[in-house]
């Protein structure tokens, strides 16, 4: 049996309405290991890293020379912590998911599923993620994971923040409808496997999961799966970090999750940028449950 192992990162240091902190209490109240039993995985809770709470510190302490990255620090000392979490548990033997927070905490995510393999990553979201400290437009975090991961931009020399196992070629994004002009630029130039909803309204939620699986799976060892919850459609999913109008519908979410579970490459994940402050009765913490249920096997038959 397969033995999933939580860790909660309560960050908040992204977004203007704060909330996402109490992400990962809200989905284990919404009754994420109940899901994960009935997928036929065990489920083991590690609780939640320590995070510094955002109002007891500075946002600009440590900010870059050139450009800007509010509670750089405090995301670096998550990160690393996460990313040896990360790391112990696919040592044991173990799948890794990670409970968010904003989706800053994907920087330790990646790096310690990275750290001793080769592996591809599927961004379940409708923003890119790939502005630095000298693009980004608010100085979030929160939008610079990918970047930091692939070590973009100022974070080339950030040894916490990069995954060595990662390459842009086995990146592939998919929901995309906010997207920076920095990011569309440079979505350009290195490559990136790109899907917006308009290829899912065209193409269909099927095929473009399959081939941005079929990108990140191409001769590596695993694949991270990184579903910010503002993949879904508002309407679906209004207890989100950073809403966007016109996402997927929950089935075409649950679709998604079911068809990386098919492929049998997942070795780590994390579900991130739940805001029960924003939500209704607790439904897209319970919906993030049933699509990580679903991305580990589990099915109406």
């Amino acid at each position: 049996m397969t033995t999933v192992r939580i860790i909660g990162a309560p960050t908040d240091y992204g977004a203007n309405r704060r909330g996402v902190d109490m992400g990962p209490s809200a989905i284990r109240y919404g009754g994420l290991a109940d899901q994960l039993a009935g997928a036929g995985v065990e489920a083991v809770d590690a609780g939640d890293l320590p995070v510094p709470r955002a109002e007891e510190r500075d946002p600009d302490a440590d900010a870059p020379s050139e450009g800007k990255a509010k509670f750089l620090r405090e995301t670096a000392d998550v990160c690393r912590e996460l990313g040896d979490e990360v790391a112990a548990t696919l040592a044991a033997g173990d799948v890794p998911l990670a409970l968010g927070g904003d989706h800053s905490i994907a920087i330790g995510s990646l790096s310690g599923s990275a750290r001793d393999a080769d592996i591809g990553a599927v961004w379940f979201d409708a923003h890119a993620d790939l502005n630095t400290p000298a693009t980004t437009p608010s100085g979030n975090v929160h939008g610079m994971p990918l970047a930091a991961a692939l070590g973009i931009g100022e974070f080339a020399d950030a040894e916490w923040a990069t995954a060595p196992g990662l390459s842009p070629e086995n990146v592939a994004l998919v929901g995309l409808r906010s997207v920076d002009g920095a990011e569309a630029e440079l979505l350009r130039e290195r490559g990136f496997a790109a899907y917006t909803m308009s290829d899912i309204d065209e193409r269909g939620i099927t095929d473009v999961t399959e081939e941005a699986l079929s990108v990140a799976s191409a001769g590596v060892d695993g694949i991270h799966v990184s579903l910010d919850l503002d993949f879904l459609d508002p309407n679906a999913a209004p207890g989100v970090g950073t809403p966007v109008r016109g996402g997927a519908t929950y089935r075409e979410a649950h679709s998604a999750m079911e068809i990386v579970d098919e492929t049998d490459a997942l070795r780590s994940m994390e579900l991130v940028e739940v805001n029960p402050t924003l939500d209704q009765h607790n439904e897209t913490a319970e919906l993030a449950t049933e699509l990580a249920a679903s991305a580990f096997g589990k099915r109406v038959l």
